[in-house]
Protein backbone atom coordinates (compact mmCIF):
# COMPACT_ATOMS: atom_id res chain seq x y z
CA UNK A 1 0.00 0.00 0.00
CA UNK A 2 2.89 2.62 0.45
CA UNK A 3 3.11 2.22 -3.44
CA UNK A 4 -0.32 3.51 -4.05
CA UNK A 5 -1.69 4.97 -0.47
CA UNK A 6 -1.68 8.12 0.81
CA UNK A 7 1.74 9.94 1.72
CA UNK A 8 1.41 9.37 5.69
CA UNK A 9 1.35 5.75 4.64
CA UNK A 10 4.95 5.99 3.86
CA UNK A 11 5.94 6.94 7.45
CA UNK A 12 4.63 3.80 8.61
CA UNK A 13 3.47 5.30 11.83
CA UNK A 14 7.26 5.42 13.14
CA UNK A 15 7.65 9.17 12.70
CA UNK A 16 5.85 11.88 14.68
CA UNK A 17 2.59 13.43 14.14
CA UNK A 18 2.59 15.25 10.82
CA UNK A 19 0.34 16.78 8.57
CA UNK A 20 -0.64 15.27 4.89
CA UNK A 21 -0.25 18.49 3.28
CA UNK A 22 3.43 18.84 4.77
CA UNK A 23 4.34 15.27 4.15
CA UNK A 24 3.35 15.87 0.05
CA UNK A 25 5.41 18.77 -0.37
CA UNK A 26 8.08 17.00 1.17
CA UNK A 27 8.16 14.31 -1.05
CA UNK A 28 7.48 16.43 -4.50
CA UNK A 29 10.94 18.76 -3.00
CA UNK A 30 12.74 15.34 -2.43
CA UNK A 31 12.13 14.36 -6.23
CA UNK A 32 13.38 17.81 -7.50
CA UNK A 33 16.68 17.43 -5.26
CA UNK A 34 16.62 14.05 -6.95
CA UNK A 35 16.72 15.93 -10.33
CA UNK A 36 18.83 18.61 -9.17
CA UNK A 37 21.66 15.89 -8.20
CA UNK A 38 21.30 13.72 -11.28
CA UNK A 39 21.81 17.02 -12.94
CA UNK A 40 25.19 18.14 -10.82
CA UNK A 41 26.74 14.37 -11.00
CA UNK A 42 26.01 15.02 -14.90
CA UNK A 43 28.17 18.06 -15.32
CA UNK A 44 30.91 16.27 -12.95
CA UNK A 45 33.78 16.19 -16.07
CA UNK A 46 34.36 12.43 -16.26
CA UNK A 47 31.38 11.71 -16.05
CA UNK A 48 30.45 14.73 -18.78
CA UNK A 49 32.89 12.72 -20.91
CA UNK A 50 30.54 9.52 -20.53
CA UNK A 51 27.19 10.81 -21.63
CA UNK A 52 27.88 9.90 -25.36
CA UNK A 53 27.17 6.33 -24.48
CA UNK A 54 23.70 7.02 -23.71
CA UNK A 55 21.32 5.28 -25.81
CA UNK A 56 19.71 7.63 -28.08
CA UNK A 57 21.23 11.24 -26.62
CA UNK A 58 23.52 12.00 -30.00
CA UNK A 59 20.78 10.50 -32.32
CA UNK A 60 19.13 13.31 -34.56
CA UNK A 61 21.43 15.71 -33.30
CA UNK A 62 22.57 17.03 -36.62
CA UNK A 63 19.41 17.90 -37.78
CA UNK A 64 18.50 21.53 -36.95
CA UNK A 65 14.82 22.53 -38.34
CA UNK A 66 15.04 19.32 -40.99
CA UNK A 67 18.50 20.28 -42.28
CA UNK A 68 22.04 18.57 -41.71
CA UNK A 69 24.40 20.57 -40.05
CA UNK A 70 27.62 19.50 -38.72
CA UNK A 71 27.09 19.53 -34.88
CA UNK A 72 29.78 17.44 -32.74
CA UNK A 73 27.62 15.28 -30.75
CA UNK A 74 30.15 15.44 -27.70
CA UNK A 75 30.17 18.71 -27.51
CA UNK A 76 28.77 20.53 -24.32
CA UNK A 77 27.07 16.78 -23.05
CA UNK A 78 26.97 18.16 -19.49
CA UNK A 79 25.15 21.23 -20.66
CA UNK A 80 22.78 19.17 -22.68
CA UNK A 81 22.19 16.88 -19.90
CA UNK A 82 21.32 19.56 -17.69
CA UNK A 83 18.85 21.07 -19.78
CA UNK A 84 17.07 17.96 -20.27
CA UNK A 85 16.42 16.65 -16.83
CA UNK A 86 15.15 20.54 -16.10
CA UNK A 87 12.94 19.67 -19.21
CA UNK A 88 12.01 16.54 -17.47
CA UNK A 89 11.71 18.21 -14.35
CA UNK A 90 9.53 20.96 -15.45
CA UNK A 91 7.53 18.92 -17.30
CA UNK A 92 6.65 16.67 -14.59
CA UNK A 93 5.38 19.16 -12.54
CA UNK A 94 3.59 21.15 -15.42
CA UNK A 95 1.43 18.02 -15.57
CA UNK A 96 0.43 17.77 -12.00
CA UNK A 97 -0.13 21.64 -11.85
CA UNK A 98 -2.84 21.08 -14.89
CA UNK A 99 -3.88 17.80 -12.98
CA UNK A 100 -4.72 19.78 -9.60
CA UNK A 101 -6.41 22.42 -10.80
CA UNK A 102 -9.10 23.62 -8.11
CA UNK A 103 -8.47 20.85 -6.11
CA UNK A 104 -10.75 22.06 -3.59
CA UNK A 105 -10.22 18.98 0.01
CA UNK A 106 -8.89 16.07 0.06
CA UNK A 107 -12.26 14.72 -0.83
CA UNK A 108 -11.42 15.56 -4.44
CA UNK A 109 -10.68 12.38 -6.55
CA UNK A 110 -7.44 14.06 -7.43
CA UNK A 111 -6.03 14.89 -4.46
CA UNK A 112 -5.14 11.00 -3.97
CA UNK A 113 -3.37 11.42 -7.03
CA UNK A 114 -1.31 14.41 -5.31
CA UNK A 115 -0.89 12.67 -2.02
CA UNK A 116 -0.31 8.90 -2.77
CA UNK A 117 0.95 6.88 -5.75
CA UNK A 118 4.17 7.88 -4.96
CA UNK A 119 5.87 4.89 -6.41
CA UNK A 120 4.15 5.19 -9.71
CA UNK A 121 4.74 9.33 -9.91
CA UNK A 122 8.73 8.12 -9.39
CA UNK A 123 8.07 6.21 -12.65
CA UNK A 124 6.41 8.99 -14.80
CA UNK A 125 8.94 11.09 -13.59
CA UNK A 126 11.93 8.64 -15.11
CA UNK A 127 10.39 8.18 -17.88
CA UNK A 128 9.89 11.71 -18.54
CA UNK A 129 13.32 12.03 -18.27
CA UNK A 130 14.51 8.85 -20.30
CA UNK A 131 12.38 10.23 -23.28
CA UNK A 132 13.75 13.86 -22.60
CA UNK A 133 17.47 12.67 -23.60
CA UNK A 134 15.77 11.81 -26.95
CA UNK A 135 15.35 15.21 -27.70
CA UNK A 136 17.41 16.26 -30.44
CA UNK A 137 19.91 18.85 -30.49
CA UNK A 138 19.38 22.36 -32.40
CA UNK A 139 17.14 24.65 -31.93
CA UNK A 140 16.14 22.95 -28.83
CA UNK A 141 18.58 24.24 -26.16
CA UNK A 142 18.62 28.10 -28.05
CA UNK A 143 14.60 27.73 -27.06
CA UNK A 144 15.07 26.01 -23.83
CA UNK A 145 17.45 28.84 -22.90
CA UNK A 146 14.70 31.67 -22.77
CA UNK A 147 12.36 29.48 -21.14
CA UNK A 148 14.91 29.11 -18.35
CA UNK A 149 15.92 32.85 -18.51
CA UNK A 150 11.88 33.45 -17.75
CA UNK A 151 11.09 30.89 -15.14
CA UNK A 152 14.38 32.01 -13.31
CA UNK A 153 13.55 35.06 -13.30
CA UNK A 154 10.30 34.27 -11.43
CA UNK A 155 11.78 32.09 -9.28
CA UNK A 156 14.42 34.79 -8.14
CA UNK A 157 11.08 37.21 -7.37
CA UNK A 158 9.94 34.25 -5.04
CA UNK A 159 12.71 34.27 -3.56
CA UNK A 160 12.87 37.61 -2.67
CA UNK A 161 9.18 37.23 -1.54
CA UNK A 162 10.78 34.69 1.20
CA UNK A 163 13.30 36.58 1.83
CA UNK A 164 11.86 39.85 2.74
CA UNK A 165 9.24 37.72 4.98
CA UNK A 166 12.27 35.71 6.84
CA UNK A 167 13.51 39.26 7.69
CA UNK A 168 10.69 40.87 9.38
CA UNK A 169 9.76 37.93 10.87
CA UNK A 170 13.25 37.70 12.43
CA UNK A 171 13.57 40.79 13.00
CA UNK A 172 10.06 40.68 14.88
CA UNK A 173 10.76 37.40 16.91
CA UNK A 174 13.58 39.02 18.75
CA UNK A 175 11.95 41.82 19.38
CA UNK A 176 9.38 39.94 20.66
CA UNK A 177 11.63 38.04 22.95
CA UNK A 178 13.40 41.51 23.97
CA UNK A 179 10.59 42.61 25.28
CA UNK A 180 9.65 39.39 27.55
CA UNK A 181 12.93 39.23 28.02
CA UNK A 182 16.79 39.79 28.45
CA UNK A 183 16.59 42.93 26.45
CA UNK A 184 20.26 44.48 26.61
CA UNK A 185 21.01 40.83 25.13
CA UNK A 186 18.16 40.60 22.20
CA UNK A 187 19.05 43.90 21.30
CA UNK A 188 22.92 43.33 21.16
CA UNK A 189 22.17 40.17 19.00
CA UNK A 190 19.92 42.07 16.52
CA UNK A 191 22.61 44.96 16.65
CA UNK A 192 26.08 42.30 15.66
CA UNK A 193 23.86 40.39 12.99
CA UNK A 194 23.10 43.63 10.94
CA UNK A 195 26.43 45.02 11.45
CA UNK A 196 28.14 41.80 10.50
CA UNK A 197 25.63 42.01 7.24
CA UNK A 198 26.73 45.40 6.30
CA UNK A 199 29.92 44.75 7.14
CA UNK A 200 29.85 41.90 4.69
CA UNK A 201 27.88 43.98 2.14
CA UNK A 202 30.79 47.09 1.96
CA UNK A 203 33.58 44.32 1.65
CA UNK A 204 31.28 42.54 -1.41
CA UNK A 205 30.93 45.88 -2.94
CA UNK A 206 34.54 46.96 -2.65
CA UNK A 207 36.11 43.59 -4.02
CA UNK A 208 33.22 43.72 -6.93
CA UNK A 209 34.90 46.93 -7.59
CA UNK A 210 38.22 45.92 -7.48
CA UNK A 211 37.76 42.21 -9.44
CA UNK A 212 35.31 43.17 -12.10
CA UNK A 213 35.59 47.02 -13.10
CA UNK A 214 38.83 48.94 -14.51
CA UNK A 215 39.87 52.18 -14.79
CA UNK A 216 39.45 52.27 -17.85
CA UNK A 217 35.97 50.86 -19.54
CA UNK A 218 33.46 48.24 -17.83
CA UNK A 219 31.13 51.11 -17.42
CA UNK A 220 28.51 48.08 -16.86
CA UNK A 221 29.93 46.96 -14.41
CA UNK A 222 30.55 50.08 -12.41
CA UNK A 223 27.13 51.22 -13.50
CA UNK A 224 25.52 48.45 -11.78
CA UNK A 225 27.42 47.83 -8.64
CA UNK A 226 27.07 52.17 -7.91
CA UNK A 227 23.44 51.85 -8.76
CA UNK A 228 22.68 48.98 -6.48
CA UNK A 229 24.53 50.60 -3.88
CA UNK A 230 23.09 53.65 -4.00
CA UNK A 231 19.65 52.00 -3.89
CA UNK A 232 20.66 49.79 -0.86
CA UNK A 233 21.26 52.79 1.07
CA UNK A 234 18.37 54.43 0.02
CA UNK A 235 16.32 51.11 1.30
CA UNK A 236 18.12 51.59 4.42
CA UNK A 237 17.68 55.34 5.84
CA UNK A 238 13.71 55.08 4.33
CA UNK A 239 13.74 52.01 7.02
CA UNK A 240 14.83 53.87 10.12
CA UNK A 241 12.29 56.91 8.72
CA UNK A 242 10.37 57.88 11.79
CA UNK A 243 7.20 57.96 10.08
CA UNK A 244 7.97 54.74 8.77
CA UNK A 245 8.78 53.49 12.24
CA UNK A 246 5.52 54.44 13.39
CA UNK A 247 3.56 53.28 11.06
CA UNK A 248 5.42 49.42 11.20
CA UNK A 249 7.35 49.29 14.69
CA UNK A 250 9.39 46.35 14.09
CA UNK A 251 10.79 47.73 10.72
CA UNK A 252 14.53 48.22 11.46
CA UNK A 253 18.01 48.11 9.95
CA UNK A 254 18.21 44.09 10.38
CA UNK A 255 15.65 43.62 7.54
CA UNK A 256 17.64 46.25 5.41
CA UNK A 257 21.00 44.68 5.91
CA UNK A 258 20.16 41.08 4.97
CA UNK A 259 18.35 42.84 2.12
CA UNK A 260 21.28 44.55 1.16
CA UNK A 261 23.68 41.42 1.43
CA UNK A 262 21.48 39.53 -0.91
CA UNK A 263 21.67 42.54 -3.12
CA UNK A 264 25.14 42.74 -3.71
CA UNK A 265 25.13 38.74 -4.04
CA UNK A 266 22.68 39.12 -6.94
CA UNK A 267 24.86 41.57 -8.67
CA UNK A 268 27.80 39.86 -7.90
CA UNK A 269 25.76 36.88 -9.94
CA UNK A 270 25.29 39.08 -12.63
CA UNK A 271 28.54 40.62 -12.78
CA UNK A 272 30.10 36.64 -13.66
CA UNK A 273 28.00 36.74 -16.65
CA UNK A 274 29.54 39.81 -18.28
CA UNK A 275 30.35 38.68 -21.63
CA UNK A 276 33.96 40.72 -21.40
CA UNK A 277 36.93 38.87 -20.79
CA UNK A 278 38.87 42.06 -19.54
CA UNK A 279 35.93 42.82 -16.70
CA UNK A 280 34.98 39.51 -16.07
CA UNK A 281 37.79 37.46 -14.28
CA UNK A 282 35.90 34.47 -14.12
CA UNK A 283 34.77 34.08 -17.25
CA UNK A 284 34.84 31.04 -18.91
CA UNK A 285 34.45 30.28 -22.66
CA UNK A 286 34.67 26.62 -24.12
CA UNK A 287 34.35 25.32 -27.73
CA UNK A 288 33.30 22.28 -28.78
CA UNK A 289 36.07 19.92 -27.43
CA UNK A 290 35.60 21.07 -24.07
CA UNK A 291 38.27 23.23 -23.69
CA UNK A 292 38.37 26.73 -21.81
CA UNK A 293 39.48 29.59 -24.80
CA UNK A 294 40.93 32.44 -22.82
CA UNK A 295 44.37 34.39 -22.83
CA UNK A 296 44.47 33.60 -18.66
CA UNK A 297 44.18 31.24 -16.09
CA UNK A 298 40.78 30.50 -15.74
CA UNK A 299 38.03 29.47 -12.50
CA UNK A 300 36.62 26.02 -12.38
CA UNK A 301 33.23 25.62 -14.86
CA UNK A 302 31.40 25.72 -11.96
CA UNK A 303 31.71 29.32 -10.31
CA UNK A 304 31.08 30.58 -6.58
CA UNK A 305 28.18 32.50 -7.18
CA UNK A 306 26.24 29.37 -9.18
CA UNK A 307 27.42 27.13 -5.31
CA UNK A 308 25.82 30.25 -3.60
CA UNK A 309 23.00 30.28 -6.07
CA UNK A 310 22.42 26.27 -5.26
CA UNK A 311 22.51 26.90 -1.45
CA UNK A 312 19.59 29.86 -1.46
CA UNK A 313 17.93 27.57 -4.07
CA UNK A 314 17.73 24.46 -1.80
CA UNK A 315 16.51 26.84 1.57
CA UNK A 316 14.08 28.60 -0.46
CA UNK A 317 12.34 25.24 -1.56
CA UNK A 318 12.62 23.59 2.09
CA UNK A 319 11.03 26.85 3.06
CA UNK A 320 8.12 26.90 0.60
CA UNK A 321 7.93 22.60 1.43
CA UNK A 322 7.77 22.78 5.26
CA UNK A 323 6.55 26.14 6.68
CA UNK A 324 3.53 28.63 6.06
CA UNK A 325 4.62 32.08 6.89
CA UNK A 326 4.22 34.58 9.84
CA UNK A 327 2.23 36.99 8.22
CA UNK A 328 -1.30 36.34 6.60
CA UNK A 329 -0.56 38.47 3.73
CA UNK A 330 2.30 36.48 2.55
CA UNK A 331 0.48 33.49 2.68
CA UNK A 332 -1.89 35.17 0.55
CA UNK A 333 0.13 35.94 -1.69
CA UNK A 334 1.71 32.25 -1.74
CA UNK A 335 -1.37 30.58 -1.62
CA UNK A 336 -0.28 28.59 1.20
CA UNK A 337 -2.28 29.72 4.07
CA UNK A 338 -3.27 26.85 6.59
CA UNK A 339 -7.16 27.24 6.12
CA UNK A 340 -8.27 23.59 5.94
CA UNK A 341 -9.21 22.23 9.71
CA UNK A 342 -9.56 18.61 8.92
CA UNK A 343 -8.31 16.32 11.71
CA UNK A 344 -6.58 18.36 14.04
CA UNK A 345 -3.15 17.30 16.11
CA UNK A 346 -5.35 15.62 18.63
CA UNK A 347 -6.45 13.11 16.27
CA UNK A 348 -2.28 12.32 15.18
CA UNK A 349 -2.64 9.98 17.86
CA UNK A 350 -4.10 6.40 18.25
CA UNK A 351 -3.36 4.44 21.35
CA UNK A 352 -0.66 6.72 21.98
CA UNK A 353 1.19 6.13 18.67
CA UNK A 354 2.28 9.25 16.43
CA UNK A 355 1.00 8.77 13.40
CA UNK A 356 0.45 11.15 10.16
CA UNK A 357 -2.88 12.99 9.94
CA UNK A 358 -5.09 14.05 6.80
CA UNK A 359 -5.32 17.68 7.62
CA UNK A 360 -7.39 18.80 4.60
CA UNK A 361 -10.44 17.35 4.62
CA UNK A 362 -12.34 20.48 4.92
CA UNK A 363 -10.27 21.94 2.84
CA UNK A 364 -6.37 22.08 1.12
CA UNK A 365 -3.92 23.89 3.04
CA UNK A 366 -1.92 25.10 0.39
CA UNK A 367 -2.82 25.90 -3.57
CA UNK A 368 -2.03 22.34 -5.07
CA UNK A 369 -1.36 24.27 -9.03
CA UNK A 370 0.63 27.14 -7.14
CA UNK A 371 3.45 25.07 -5.58
CA UNK A 372 3.86 22.99 -8.35
CA UNK A 373 4.20 25.90 -10.47
CA UNK A 374 6.09 27.01 -7.81
CA UNK A 375 8.55 23.59 -8.11
CA UNK A 376 8.58 23.95 -12.18
CA UNK A 377 9.90 27.17 -11.44
CA UNK A 378 12.40 26.15 -9.58
CA UNK A 379 13.61 23.21 -11.96
CA UNK A 380 13.98 26.41 -14.70
CA UNK A 381 16.57 28.24 -11.74
CA UNK A 382 18.42 25.35 -11.05
CA UNK A 383 19.05 24.01 -14.41
CA UNK A 384 20.06 27.96 -15.57
CA UNK A 385 22.49 28.04 -12.17
CA UNK A 386 23.95 24.58 -12.72
CA UNK A 387 24.85 25.63 -16.33
CA UNK A 388 25.91 29.93 -15.36
CA UNK A 389 23.10 31.03 -17.33
CA UNK A 390 25.71 30.24 -20.61
CA UNK A 391 24.24 28.51 -23.82
CA UNK A 392 25.75 27.94 -27.15
CA UNK A 393 26.40 30.61 -29.99
CA UNK A 394 25.12 30.46 -33.29
CA UNK A 395 27.44 27.89 -34.48
CA UNK A 396 26.49 25.18 -31.94
CA UNK A 397 30.35 24.74 -31.08
CA UNK A 398 31.09 27.54 -28.04
CA UNK A 399 29.47 28.30 -25.05
CA UNK A 400 29.06 31.84 -24.35
CA UNK A 401 27.67 33.96 -21.31
CA UNK A 402 25.27 36.35 -23.18
CA UNK A 403 24.32 39.81 -21.54
CA UNK A 404 20.70 38.63 -21.28
CA UNK A 405 21.53 36.65 -17.73
CA UNK A 406 23.57 40.13 -17.04
CA UNK A 407 20.26 42.48 -17.24
CA UNK A 408 17.97 39.52 -15.71
CA UNK A 409 20.09 39.14 -12.79
CA UNK A 410 20.16 43.10 -12.44
CA UNK A 411 15.97 43.54 -13.22
CA UNK A 412 15.60 40.74 -10.48
CA UNK A 413 17.73 42.42 -7.56
CA UNK A 414 16.05 46.08 -8.53
CA UNK A 415 12.54 44.07 -8.42
CA UNK A 416 13.71 42.60 -4.57
CA UNK A 417 14.33 46.26 -3.46
CA UNK A 418 11.35 47.96 -4.77
CA UNK A 419 9.28 45.28 -3.84
CA UNK A 420 10.92 45.67 -0.07
CA UNK A 421 10.42 49.45 -0.43
CA UNK A 422 6.71 49.15 -1.30
CA UNK A 423 6.81 46.81 2.32
CA UNK A 424 7.74 49.91 4.19
CA UNK A 425 5.79 52.38 3.05
CA UNK A 426 2.98 50.48 1.88
CA UNK A 427 1.10 51.03 5.31
CA UNK A 428 1.25 55.08 4.69
CA UNK A 429 -0.23 54.92 1.22
CA UNK A 430 -2.72 52.18 1.89
CA UNK A 431 -3.80 53.92 5.07
CA UNK A 432 -7.35 51.93 5.46
CA UNK A 433 -5.57 48.40 5.32
CA UNK A 434 -4.32 46.42 8.65
CA UNK A 435 -0.58 46.08 8.26
CA UNK A 436 -0.29 44.70 11.34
Amino acid sequence: SCLCGSAPCLLCGCCPSAKNSTISRLLFTIFLFLGTLVSIIMIIPGVEKELHKLPGFCEGSGSVLGVQTNVDCSSFLGHKAVYRMGFAMAAFFCLFAVLMVCVRSSKDPRAAVQNGFWFFKFLVLVGITVGAFYIPDGVFTSVWFYFGVVGSFLFILIQLVLLIDFAHSWSQRWLRNADEGSAKGWYAALCAITFIFYAASIAAVVLLYIYYTKPEGCTEGKAFISINLILCLIVSVVSILPKIQEAQPHSGLLQASLITLYTIYVTWSALANVPTQRCNPTLLVRNSTGSATAPEPLTTWWDAPSIVGLVIFILCTLFISLRSSDHPQVNKLMLTEESGAGAGPGGAEEGGVHRAYDNEQDGVSYNYTFFHLCLLLAALYIMMTLTNWYRPDESLQVLRSPWTAVWVKICSSWAGLLLYLWTLVAPLVLRDRDFS
